[in-house]
């Protein structure tokens, strides 16, 4: 969504219903992968929920439904799918813990960067293509070291691996990259 696009105040659109469907996956990831021990069906689910990541964003400016709640919505399900395949991949045992809380910092200070930008300018900071290449790579890498550990086809998490480290460091990268936008939108506001 461009900046001059307006959005609407509706709740019940199109693309909020499939941000609200990917939302509800996550706690169906989470019986997966935890109380039913079912690492690759959790890892498939993982993928379809990053896989449709864009949809709803899509959706929205190719329907003109983009609203309010929709732009609170989708990252709140984008980080949610996440944390869970993070802290969830951790204590399954499926992710390393220095991967997971590598991820799980960078979330918290990109979160907690993005909270004091709106309380501060109002504003929140224009997603970066760098940004949603490292995300993509990231779901993917997560996703397929879930179902390379939980199937006998463990080349895959050989693939996953080559695709993950560079994605984190891609990841913090872009982070960084944030980090300096926030700083320019606050300088600005303070600038007569």
């Amino acid at each position: 969504m461009t900046s001059d696009e307006q959005a609407s105040s509706a709740i019940l659109t199109i693309p909020n219903v499939v941000s609200l469907v990917r939302l509800a996956m996550v706690p169906l990831f989470l019986w997966l992968l935890l109380g039913a021990d079912q690492v690759a069906a959790a890892g498939w689910l993982l993928g379809v929920i990053g896989a449709t990541d864009w949809v709803d964003g899509y959706l929205a400016r190719r329907l003109g439904q983009v609203s309010e709640f929709g732009k609170l919505l989708d990252p709140v399900a984008d980080r949610l799918a996440v944390v869970a395949a993070l802290i969830g991949g951790w204590i399954a045992g499926v992710l390393p813990a220095w991967f997971a809380i590598a991820l799980l910092a960078r979330e918290a200070l990109i979160a907690g960067g993005a909270l004091y930008l709106g309380a501060q300018v109002g504003k929140k900071l224009a997603v970066r293509q760098l940004g949603k290449l490292a995300t993509l790579m990231l779901y993917a890498a997560i996703a397929w070291l879930f179902v390379g550990i939980g199937t006998p086809f463990r080349p895959l998490e050989v693939v996953a691996w080559i695709v993950a480290v560079p994605g984190l460091i891609l990841y913090w990268v872009v982070g960084f990259q944030y980090f300096a936008d926030a700083r320019a939108l606050l300088a600005a506001r303070s600038t007569p």
